[in-house]
């Protein structure tokens, strides 16, 4: 059963609004188009809820997550110095292919961000270098290495990639695009997070179009915390906006929760094997924290297991996701239908025509895994 921490939102001013700017880059990348939002009411039924809405994240620009958004207004901010001065983000990525004088980009992942940056760098014509945990899947490896970058193993978990990403950099040779942020490392992270803003602008007009107001309760998966950063300032910088946001991490990579406990970044010590692989993280981003410890309503742990149940049940109403997206699932039905749902729903005020509202932050980015799960839901085999 999932674990909770509920906390008292901050009552302080409201955070600046995201920018703009990343959108008219994303806009400008040839097969830019907005992802879907698409209604389960098969879901809403296991909720006990009126709706729920899913932002489909499962395909973005040829990826199978999110993190191409991030990565390339990051990318932006890193090589800023290096632009020529008549570049606007209108004009793309791609006007800067063979533009720039020759840097290798840099940085640490459990797999959706490495294989985004890997791919800007080839867009661009420029080397990369990814540093993975010891426990990066084959599979995902794999599709990083097809997108033309060096990977470097590290020893443990995603935590010391990233440390080794930053300590092992070559003075005017590399270039640091790490989605994670800490004391002296600030910029390039925080364009990460507003390069997530897209989908939340895309999100306010698929809601307008859809007929529906703001949502109820949004989950979100923290991992360290750049995305659920981004969804909650979109909330947060309007005022009237009162959705309840729920954060979700693994059980034993719950970095966020235990900071949210002691009111103070800590960090969670591996090894983070979570089948949830993009949220196997530590410590939350610097720059991330301040919002989600007063942003956050509540976070929460699932596990695998149940997990690897919710890939299944999704894959039987027609989302082929992977583990990152199901987290949100296992949470929402632990949270409002679980053994203690009526007292959740009494602290979150979530009645029951209440508007849910979930990110699929990836599809299936492990064919293998997302089989093992399948067999799991129909009973082949062993259960694990």
């Amino acid at each position: 059963m999932s674990r909770i921490l509920f906390t008292e939102p901050a009552a302080a001013t409201a955070p600046d609004a995201p920018p703009t700017e990343p959108r008219r880059l994303h806009a400008a990348t040839p097969g830019y188009a907005p992802t879907p939002v698409v209604e389960l009411p098969a879901l809403a039924r296991r909720l006990e809820v009126g709706r729920v809405l899913v932002k489909l994240e499962n395909e973005r620009l040829g990826l199978p997550s999110f993190k191409i958004l991030g990565a390339s207004w990051a990318v932006v901010e890193a090589l800023r110095p290096l632009l020529p001065p008549d570049w606007e983000p209108s004009d793309g990525l791609q006007a800067l292919a063979g533009e720039l004088p020759q840097r290798t980009l840099v940085c640490a992942t459990d797999g959706n961000h490495g294989r985004a940056l890997a791919l800007l760098a080839r867009t661009l014509g420029l080397p990369a270098r990814i540093y993975v945990p010891a426990n990066l899947s084959e599979t995902r490896l794999a599709a990083i290495a097809a997108e033309g970058a060096q990977i470097v193993e590290a020893d443990g978990s995603y935590d010391e990639a990233v440390d080794r990403s930053a300590r092992e950099l070559r003075a005017g040779h590399d270039v640091l695009v790490s989605d994670t942020s800490w004391p002296g490392y600030e910029a390039v992270p925080a364009a990460v997070v507003d390069g997530y803003a897209t989908i939340l602008w895309e999100l306010d007009e698929q809601l307008r179009a859809l007929g529906a107001a703001d949502p109820d309760l949004v989950f979100a998966q923290l991992g360290v915390g750049s995305f659920a950063s981004a969804v909650v300032r979109h909330f947060r910088s309007v005022p009237a906006r009162t959705p309840r946001i729920v954060g979700v991490e693994p059980e034993d990579a719950a970095c966020v929760m235990a900071s949210l406990a002691a009111g103070q970044i800590v960090s969670v010590p591996g090894p983070h094997d979570s089948v949830m692989a993009g949220l196997n993280c530590g410590t939350p981003s610097l720059i991330a924290w301040p919002i989600l410890r007063d942003g956050l309503d509540a976070a929460m742990t699932v596990a695998d297991g149940p997990v690897l149940d919710d890939v299944g049940f999704l894959a039987e109403h027609g989302l082929e996701l992977g583990e990152c997206s199901a987290a949100a699932v296992t949470a929402a039905a632990d949270l409002l239908a679980g053994p203690f749902a009526e007292a959740h729903r009494s602290r979150l005020a979530i009645a029951e025509d209440a508007t849910v509202l979930l990110f699929a932050t990836e599809g299936v980015t492990d064919r293998d895994s997302f089989a093992r799960a399948l067999d799991r839901r129909h009973g082949v085999g062993a259960a694990t």
